[in-house]
């Protein structure tokens, strides 16, 4: 057991030596696909191509979250506008009614009871589960609050039956994420990508 700790310890080191300086700053949201690094108060460590643990920063194994998916996106930023901030992990999942399989779910940490030892800790719970936002859900994206706007905003790549793609942005509603404006839609995937990430 030791060894594989000492095993991912390394790979860890290595994929953080592989990746490119600076990154995405706190007020974009920090956006990483790479596994077994840290992201602003969450771990996401990869075990198999088909299954992940989410944890807080400095969690214990047994509080982990399981995740029996592949992951193709990972990022974190406040999504509800609590002040804390939360994990948004993309995940492919197959549906009865959504065959494509990417969807989007969203993880908090709340404080677990305080243990015999009176230790604090935090667990990661999910907040959101989604299984659609509007379109087929391509890749998505955090994007912080505005001037004069407490909530940021998940920036969906979605596709269309027509084979075209749309840009579109969601807002947390108190249950989930809801539909807030359309930036683009009915272009290539490239036009489409270039207005995703500005």
């Amino acid at each position: 057991m030791q060894q594989n700790r000492t095993i991912i310890t390394v790979i860890t080191a290595w994929l953080l030596m592989l990746m490119p300086m600076g990154g995405r700053s706190q007020e974009t949201g920090d956006r990483r696909q790479e596994t077994g690094v840290e992201s602003q108060g969450y771990e996401l460590r990869k075990e198999h191509d088909s299954l992940y643990w989410l944890r807080a920063t400095g969690g214990r194994k047994a509080d982990e979250w399981r995740l029996p998916y592949p992951v193709y996106q990972f990022q974190t930023g406040d999504v509800d506008g609590d002040g804390s901030m939360d994990a948004m992990v993309g995940v492919i999942k197959k549906t009865r009614f959504y065959p494509l399989g990417k969807r989007l779910f969203i993880f908090k940490q709340i404080d677990a009871k305080a243990t015999a030892s009176m230790h604090r800790r935090k667990l990661v719970r999910p907040m959101w589960l989604g299984s659609k936002l509007g379109g087929n859900l391509e890749d998505f994206r955090y994007v912080a609050p505005a001037d004069g706007d407490s909530l940021g905003r998940i920036r969906a790549l979605e596709s269309t039956t027509d084979s075209l793609f749309a840009v579109s942005d969601y807002k947390w509603s108190g249950f989930g994420m809801k539909f807030d404006h359309l930036i683009i839609k009915g272009v290539d995937k490239e036009t489409a990508l270039k207005h995703f990430e500005h």
